[in-house]
Parts: structure tokens; sequence; C-alpha cells
């Protein structure tokens, strides 16, 4: 089931017990998780920061950026506060961080269209961004920050009533995870049907990112991202009540190697 609407829609089918588990960014759901929201982090396919910075083609240097208009979708997410991160980093108080909401190829017509100069965005819009002339300047994973990225939720119903369940959701996406590293035709060939994308160099830069750099094949869910994230929620105003300890559950997916699992799946190469 997709659900369209944002976090705070997903996160409340999953509190009502309409849905049993969330795969989406972990980052977006933990100001709803920290501030009482009924979830778990159960695993972690995919971690670290998948954004890079795009400009158009007269700024050639992170430099050439004093003075220019950087967009984002929003105030409230993770590509603002790696802009602010950035800006400090490299002393670029001049720029204008600009919200102009909507989708990534919304802002990305932006960009065309020379109302934005830059704005982060994540694969395959790497890939069109070169086509069309367009400059990568930075991959804001050399940012260095622990993080979160697309991870597998469920509910405290689900904890309580259906461990056997979570444990073979878990189970199915290591598999799915092996599968798609021994099949990047077949995994590029789902991206391309579900996402009506034509272009084998979008599809190859979106298999680079999600299937290599990105994947985590053990799915432990990292303690210290989800504790990062708690405290830059906590500093934007959001109300935390709950500990990091305690919007993470790493037993399923540890119990995958521990039952020898993870050494079946992967042919005896631990990954």
């Amino acid at each position: 089931m997709v659900i369209r609407g944002g976090t705070n829609i997903s996160i409340a089918a999953l509190n009502a017990d309409e849905i049993q588990f969330l795969y989406c960014a972990g980052e977006s759901t933990l100001p709803v998780m920290a501030s009482g929201g009924d979830a778990v982090l159960i695993a972690a396919p995919l971690v670290g920061l998948p954004y890079v910075l795009i400009a158009r083609k007269e700024i050639k240097t992170i430099q050439d950026l004093r003075g220019k208009t950087i967009g984002v979708g929003t105030v409230a997410g993770m590509p603002y506060r790696l802009l602010k991160m950035f800006e400090k980093k490299f002393n670029l108080q001049d720029i204008q961080i600009r919200p102009v909401g909507g989708s990534q190829p919304e802002r990305y017509s932006a960009l065309l269209q020379g109302i934005i100069q830059a704005a982060p965005f994540t694969s395959p819009m790497d890939a069109r961004g070169k086509k069309d002339g367009f400059n990568v300047l930075y991959q804001f994973s050399d940012l260095g920050l622990p993080a979160l990225y697309s991870s597998l939720h469920t509910n405290s119903k689900s904890l309580r009533e259906r461990r056997a369940l979570v444990q073979k959701m878990v189970a199915a996406f290591a598999e799915a995870v092996r599968f798609v590293e021994d099949n990047p035709d077949k995994a590029k060939a789902s991206v391309s049907k579900v996402l009506r994308l034509k272009d084998e160099d979008a599809l190859q830069a979106s298999y680079d990112a999600y299937a290599k750099r990105l994947i985590n094949r053990r799915m432990i869910v990292r303690v210290n991202a989800v504790t990062e994230g708690v405290e830059i929620v906590r500093e934007s105003g959001t109300k935390v009540t709950k500990k990091a300890t305690e919007l993470l559950d790493n037993s399923f997916a540890e119990n995958l190697e521990k039952s020898g699992f993870l050494k079946e799946v992967w042919g005896g190469r631990m990954p």
C-alpha cells in the first residue's frame, strides 16, 4: 500500500493498526516518534545521506554559490538541516535558502527556470542534472553525519502480539537486499516500471546509490544515528517524550545473524 500525504498520515495509520509496517525515511518519522507516536524502527536496509547538491551550469565551485539562492522543500526536513550545516562548513552566510515546496521534479523545474540556482536532490536526479549540463557540487555524505535513511517501522501491538510476523518481515527485507545485489537488471527493471523511468543512466545512478553506496546488508538500525536525530528534533522545538533507545528494536535484525539466516542467504559469505 502506498500512503500519500506525508509522515503524519503514515504514522497515524500505523498507530491505528490500519497498517502493521511502514517503510520510509527514518529521519522524517523521528519528530512524531520522539514526541510520542506509536512507531519503532526495526530494520534499516539503507543508511547514510543520499543527497547531492546540484547547481546550474554557471556555478562550477562551492564558492560560486555566494549570493545565490538554494531551493529546498521545507524548513522542517533533512535537506534544510544539511544545507544549514553546509552553509556553516563553507562560510556561505550570504546564500539564501529558499523553501519552494513540491516534489523533487518540481524543484528541478525551478532550477531549470533559474528561479533557484542550486538545490539538494537524491538519485536519479543527479543523472538527469549531468545530462542537462548542471554540476554536482557536493555529496552531503561528506559531512560525516550519522544518519538514518529508508527504514522499516512497526507498532507496539505488532511487537507484543506478532513477533513471528515481524521477524519474517525483517528476514524478507534481508533477502530482498541480496536479490537486488545479485540481479541488477531485474532490480532496475522494477524501478523502471514503478517510476515509469526509461533513462538507463538514471536507472544505473539509482542502482549505484541504493544497491551499493547506501545499502546496509545487516539491517541494524544505528543507535548513534537515532540519538543524533532525536537531539535535532529537540533543538527544533519539538517536545521530546521518548528516549532514542525506545525508538528502535534491533533484536529482529540481530536474530538474522545469530540464527545463521544471513550466512545462509549470503552463501556463507557474511555481508
